[in-house]
């Protein structure tokens, strides 16, 4: 099947099922999986204009709502988070989405720029696995968290998303300058405005590439934040 906008013939079953792989398993983490199928669709299917990250931003709105109503089903949809993160995304998706425009239409220049952009996420991936190595004693929040997981009877219905089932995050402080929330007995303080300046960058970077920075601000949160994951794969995505 032949696309005019994107001057490509591909088969039309073959974009559908390597988003819904890709994103089968990006959604675990909090990111739809916008940022492996722009590189798909520029190196495989040869999408290369400046359309390919509109249609990008385009599977993040159809792929994140299934995901998000799991979240907020579970009681792990962490809203003040959540907030700051659009309000500080969203003005650099627009500035990003006008710079891939205007100065980066050029297919080899935005092939660089998305280059760039993986290997600093693999980069990211990485570090964290090498220059982090696992403590032992006390399980971290994450830890105690998923041996919960496994040892829950299996449930039906609502039963399973309950927090009966899965600890809830619990909002004890919104403040336009910090949030403070309880996760699994434990609490944790983020600075909004901190984090608000972050969302931002990574709102151009997004804008540029053509997602919308979940999988660019996710290891912020949980690295230079100190947030566990599972508590902020709902904002993030």
């Amino acid at each position: 099947m032949y696309f005019p906008v994107a001057g490509i013939e591909v088969n039309p079953l073959v974009p559908p099922l390597v988003a819904f792989a890709i994103s089968l398993f990006t959604s675990m983490g909090g990111v739809s999986g916008a940022f492996l199928l722009l590189p798909f669709q520029v190196s495989v299917l040869g999408f290369t204009s400046p359309s390919v990250s509109s249609t990008n931003q385009l599977f993040n709105i159809v792929a994140i709502p299934s995901g998000v109503y799991r979240y907020i089903k579970e009681g792990r949809m962490l809203w003040p988070l959540t907030w700051v993160v659009i309000i500080g995304t969203l003005p650099g998706v627009l500035v990003g989405a006008i710079v891939r425009i205007k100065y980066l239409p050029d297919p080899k220049n935005f092939k660089l720029f998305a280059g760039l952009v993986l290997l600093y996420m693999g980069a990211r991936l990485l570090k964290d696995l090498a220059f982090n190595p696992k403590k032992t004693g006390t399980p971290t929040t994450e830890e105690r968290f998923h041996q919960r997981g496994k040892k829950q009877p299996q449930a039906t219905g609502d039963e399973t998303a309950s927090c009966e089932h899965l600890s809830c995050v619990t909002v004890r402080q919104w403040t336009p300058t910090r949030i403070v929330y309880d996760f699994y007995g434990e609490t944790f303080t983020v600075n909004a405005v901190g984090l608000m300046a972050l969302c931002l960058v990574v709102g151009m970077v997004g804008g540029v590439y053509g997602i919308g920075g979940g999988s660019i601000v996710a290891p912020f949160l949980v690295s230079f934040f100190g947030m566990p994951v599972y508590a902020v794969a709902g904002a993030a995505l």
